[in-house]
């Protein structure tokens, strides 16, 4: 079998990364999980891998048979997508035939095979993880070196340096592990040929990605054929997704250009703007300082957005933790939403649980996890003492 197959004369549409030597520069003009692992428009902490590409799996067709133009959803794809964002169709075929197969893209996003024990979630081996001397001390140096761009993202949005410094830690190791996959195969793999076909939305997803882009290199913001990044197609400092930088990247400077991968103050920013488009507030902690009352996990409901406010807490038995630093009812996060989320230990049969405030939510529309947000909060509190 071939080791590598070729997308041949492909394209797509739907909606849910000019650049050189594989780095996602941008015109300014476009722009182990613990709860429900997800890629949302970031696909998070999942860079590096070999980035090889590799036969298709058992089914999958072999030589001259591969030639996607000869399918369906592929032909449909190309068709709706030179239309819908008038594009050349013949560009766009071009591209997407040098778009290769990667074998193993597919086994790092397939699901975990029936019958497989799935592993026990653990928040402080979580937790432990991303909170190691060594991320905690070079995020210190990340921050110092970066003082100037940090300080103007934090101005601007309103989001601290150290939630910006500690989510970049977390997502690449500060700009260090961006990833070695070519995003052009990554996506065409997962859109065409994702491994779980019980999941058509995901594939819809990836798909929308493939589609962004291939819309940002055909206008000349990127290089979809030597851009490298996560095995999910994310790129960059921060691992945006294409759709995430077609909407939420920026320049630091106000330039026409945006580089997320040689440019730390574009990334930055771009972190700080994600946020508040994903509903931070200015002045808000992640975490509301409250002592919740004994049989709290029932207030648990597991989503992604605040379901409760004070009043309703306080009525449950919770109470400002004076402990934590709270002063007063006038406290900015006793007018915000709530909501109780948990960080179980499942071997111990043991459960930490905390009072998020919309920016804990905020962070977990970067990744669908409630140990990664709480991850990137606690990274986040050791590198402010510096």
């Amino acid at each position: 079998m071939s080791t590598s197959w070729r997308f041949v004369q492909i394209v797509f549409v739907s909606s849910l990364l000019a650049a050189c030597s594989g780095t996602s520069v941008l015109s300014a003009s476009g722009t182990e999980s613990g709860r429900s692992p997800n890629v949302s428009g970031i696909a998070s902490g999942s860079g590096g891998g070999s980035g090889t590409s590799d036969a298709p799996p058992g089914g999958a067709p072999v030589g001259p048979l591969a030639a996607s133009v000869k399918r369906p959803e592929v032909q449909l794809f190309a068709r709706e997508l030179a239309s819908s964002r008038h594009l050349s169709e013949p560009d766009i075929l071009k591209l997407l035939d040098e778009a290769q197969y990667s074998a193993t893209v597919a086994r790092l996003i397939a699901p975990v095979a029936t019958g497989q024990a799935r592993p026990p979630k653990s928040w402080q081996t979580y937790r432990g993880r991303r909170l190691d001397p060594v991320t905690i001390a070079q995020g210190r140096t990340f921050m110092e070196a970066n003082a100037a761009a940090l300080d103007r993202a934090t101005q601007r949005y309103g989001v601290p340096q150290s939630i910006i410094a500690a989510l970049i830690g977390v997502e690449t190791l500060y700009g260090k592990n961006m990833g070695n996959f070519r995003a052009l195969d990554a996506l065409a793999t997962l859109a065409f040929d994702y491994p779980d076909p019980s999941r058509p939305e995901r594939a819809a997803m990836f798909r929308n990605n493939l589609a962004d882009l291939i819309e940002l290199d055909l206008t000349g913001k990127l290089n979809a054929r030597t851009l490298k990044g996560s095995y999910a197609g994310a790129v960059g400092i921060p691992q945006f997704m294409p759709s995430s930088i077609k909407r939420f990247a920026v320049s630091a400077d106000g330039g026409q250009q945006i580089n997320l991968s040689g440019n730390k103050a574009d990334a930055i920013m771009s972190v700080a703007n994600y946020l508040v488009e994903h509903g931070w507030q200015r002045g808000v902690p992640v975490f509301a300082p409250v002592a919740l009352p004994n049989g709290a996990e029932k207030l648990v409901d597991g989503g992604l957005k605040p379901n409760m406010d004070w009043q309703q807490l306080k009525a449950a038995g919770a109470k400002v933790s004076v402990t934590a630093g709270a002063k007063s009812d006038s406290a900015t996060w006793m007018g915000a939403a709530l909501g109780v989320i948990d960080l179980p230990e499942e071997v111990n049969g043991t459960v930490e649980l905390r009072t998020a405030t919309p920016n804990f939510f905020a962070i977990t529309q970067y990744n669908h996890s409630y140990f990664y947000a709480a991850a990137i909060t606690d990274l986040a509190a050791a590198l402010a003492r510096r």
